[in-house]
């Protein structure tokens, strides 16, 4: 099956083993390497690293999916369908919190709205019959998901982040979101197109979803060229 063909709900959980997006599962966790190097670029892995304090694993809290979630997003790496803004390359990667191990095989489903705060797939915004900055990638053998998007907007009420959910072997595992540095996004939203839209109106100090852990839950972000590349390791219980 082609990657970018849409998949209906029922042929995501067959292809997924089963993946059931809608339930919430066991806590997420960020883990990070004492050097600044995830386990899975670093080569420290196992209870070794971890006891050592060479890799230490975090509790990141489970947060809402919020009411944007759609079941049955696109297989597919490039979620812009042609949306405007700061190109984002957003590397996730799943490990083992036993062992800090990365996970292979892992389904990471992400989704976030447009420059200018519309979500597709929703009747209350009147996008139901598009699909983009949504979609489902697997983990490679290194545990990292990669999607080719755009940095998100932001809209009335909430500070500017991006849906995550993970599942393994038919569970998901982690329901979180991402969230970004409120002075990247200041120099961000400097430019086209996220500059038409002045005044956001939430930061993430004011956001009372990123107050309940949020901070553990940033992205570490590094220019790219004329975007950035965003990364953050997501432990989770196998």
């Amino acid at each position: 099956m082609d990657d970018e063909t849409r998949m209906s709900r029922r042929a995501t959980l067959a292809r997924f083993g089963g993946l059931v997006l809608a339930a919430a599962g066991a806590g997420g966790w960020a883990a990070t390497a004492s050097d600044g190097a995830t386990d899975a670029e670093s080569g420290s892995t196992g209870p070794t690293a971890v006891s050592t304090g060479v890799v230490s694993c975090v509790l990141a809290p489970e947060q809402t999916q919020g009411p944007y979630y759609v079941p049955g997003d696109k297989v597919r790496r490039n979620i812009t369908e042609g949306k405007q803004g700061v190109p984002l390359l957003l590397r996730l990667s799943v490990v083992d919190v036993s062992t800090c191990r990365a996970i292979r095989g892992a389904a990471v489903d992400v989704w976030h709205c447009d420059a200018g705060g519309v979500y597709s797939e929703t009747s209350v915004q009147g996008t139901q019959s598009l699909t983009f900055l949504r979609g489902i990638q697997k983990t490679d053998a290194k545990g990292v998901a990669t999607f080719q998007t755009i940095y998100p907007g932001w809209y009335q009420g909430r500070t500017v982040h991006v849906h995550v959910k993970v599942a393994l072997s038919g569970n998901v595992v982690h329901t979180g979101q991402l969230y970004f540095q409120d002075r990247l996004t200041d120099a961000v939203y400097t430019r086209s197109p996220y500059n038409r839209r002045p005044g956001r109106t939430t930061r993430n100090a004011t956001d009372s979803i990123f107050r309940n852990g949020g901070s553990r839950s940033l992205l570490s972000l590094t220019r790219s060229g004329k975007g950035y590349v965003g990364t953050i390791v997501m432990g989770v219980h196998r």
